[in-house]
C-alpha cells in the first residue's frame, strides 16, 4: 500500500516524465510528450539498454501507446519502436483506494509475445526485482509530489 491518494499516484504513472522518474531498471533516460488521457494516446521514452548489460543496443527511442485507461484506477501500455512493432507484451498499474492510501499493483504481461521473440530468450527483460523497486520509488516520488 502506498500512503497517497490514487489521483496523485495516477498523475505520476500516466505522465511520461513520471515513467522516467520511477524507473528502477535504469533504461528510461528521458521522455517527450504529454500525460496520457485516453486509450490510444502516445508519448516517447528515450531509452538506454546498456544499463541492463545484456544487449549492446545503446540509446534508442520507444513509443508508448496506452492500451487501457480508467482515470485514477487503471493504465496499461505497449511499447514499439522504429523498426519493431509491439511484440505482444504490456505493462501497467492498477490502483485501488483503501483506508490510508492506495494499493498499487504493477502489471507486466509477456504471455502473448510471439514464438519468434520467445525463441530469442531473455524474457521478460525487466526482472521482477526492478518492478518491485519501481513501486518503492513510486511511493517515495508521490510523498514529495505537490
Amino acid at each position: 500500500m502506498v500512503p497517497a491518494d490514487a489521483a496523485v499516484i495516477f498523475r505520476v504513472v500516466s505522465d511520461p516524465r513520471g515513467h522516467v522518474a520511477i524507473d528502477a531498471s535504469g533504461m528510461l533516460q528521458d521522455a517527450t510528450g504529454e500525460p496520457a488521457g485516453a486509450v490510444g494516446d502516445t508519448f516517447v521514452i528515450h531509452m538506454d539498454r546498456e544499463s541492463l548489460g545484456d544487449l549492446p543496443m545503446g540509446k534508442y527511442d520507444v513509443t508508448v501507446t496506452i492500451t487501457g485507461y480508467e482515470q485514477d484506477r487503471f493504465i496499461t501500455w505497449e511499447v514499439s519502436g522504429e523498426g519493431f512493432p509491439s511484440i505482444g507484451h504490456y505493462y501497467g498499474y492498477r490502483l485501488e483506494p483503501v483506508t490510508g492510501g492506495t494499493v498499487v499493483t504493477s502489471i507486466y504481461d509477456w504471455s502473448n509475445i510471439g514464438e519468434k521473440w520467445k525463441a530469442r530468450g531473455g524474457w521478460p527483460i525487466i526482472p521482477a526485482s526492478a518492478l518491485r523497486a519501481t513501486l518503492g520509488i513510486l511511493e517515495r516520488t508521490v510523498r514529495t509530489a505537490p
